[in-house]
């Protein structure tokens, strides 16, 4: 009898049920399991944080006991940053900066053994995350992974058929901040230019059939976004979460 898969975002996503998560950016064992409690899933972010491999290690451990799915975010499109922490647990790598059908076929090869890719073996620590033999582990390992790319410049929008025509994509997500900075328009998420490249990005996933993925600030605008067909909506990072759960709590009183 095969094993069962370990990651359960993909059958969600086949059922068209949208998943929520946040970015963790504190290097914060007890943060990711707050946080995991709640979630579908949770991306450790290795791109913009102060996390090293150590921490990133202990916080993708952090997600056990919970249906909470870890993934992590890498700071380039680079197999050798995707490898460790697929080894140590993680089911999912998210992509930065995918510009081109070729940035794309590189992150895809990443994540998935021979003959399907190019990831080297010794994933010495996942099985013990997952609670499986090494033998199980492998069996589904090219299937659990996650292969996610953002897209996030102007580059990439112009591209975005192209791109999205990659076999092996699993997840992609857009990111308005680093759209909105490609064209000089720093934290502008609202200009109409920016807003239009962001409209011809998200046109041109829906069209793909690969699951999509966006950032939700409140709960109106998650609504919208999946109405439109959104399945992977961030709420926040870690600390914007707690900002604003600190802010929450000043409701009401007199200052």
């Amino acid at each position: 009898m095969a094993p069962a898969p370990l990651n359960r975002l993909r059958q969600q996503w086949r059922e068209g049920r949208p998943t929520f998560g946040a970015i963790a950016t504190i290097p914060s064992i007890q943060t990711v399991q707050i946080m995991a409690q709640s979630l579908d899933w949770v991306i450790v972010d290795l791109e913009h944080g102060p996390i090293d491999l150590s921490a990133a290690h202990a916080m993708i451990t952090a997600t056990a006991g919970t249906p909470c799915v870890p993934l992590v975010r890498i700071a380039a499109n680079q197999p050798w940053l995707a490898k460790a922490p697929m080894d140590l647990g993680a089911l999912g790598i998210n992509f930065p900066m995918i510009c081109s059908r070729e940035d794309a076929e590189k992150a895809v090869r990443s994540v998935r053994y021979p003959p399907r890719g190019e990831r080297l073996w010794g994933p010495f620590h996942a099985p013990f995350r997952w609670g499986v033999s090494m033998a199980d582990y492998m069996a589904t390992a090219d299937d659990d992974m996650i292969c996610g790319v953002t897209i996030e410049h102007v580059e990439a929008v112009n591209r975005i058929d192209e791109i999205m025509a990659t076999p092996g994509i699993d997840l992609a997500i857009i990111g308005p901040g680093d759209i909105a900075t490609s064209i000089n328009k720093r934290g502008q998420l609202d200009d109409p230019e920016v807003r239009e490249l962001m409209a011809r990005a998200e046109a041109g996933i829906i069209k793909s059939g690969v699951p999509i993925g966006g950032v939700a600030r409140t709960a109106a605008q998650a609504n919208r976004m999946i109405e439109r067909g959104y399945l992977f909506l961030a709420l926040g990072f870690d600390w914007s979460l707690l900002q604003r759960g600190i802010a929450a709590s000043f409701d009401g009183i007199k200052r």
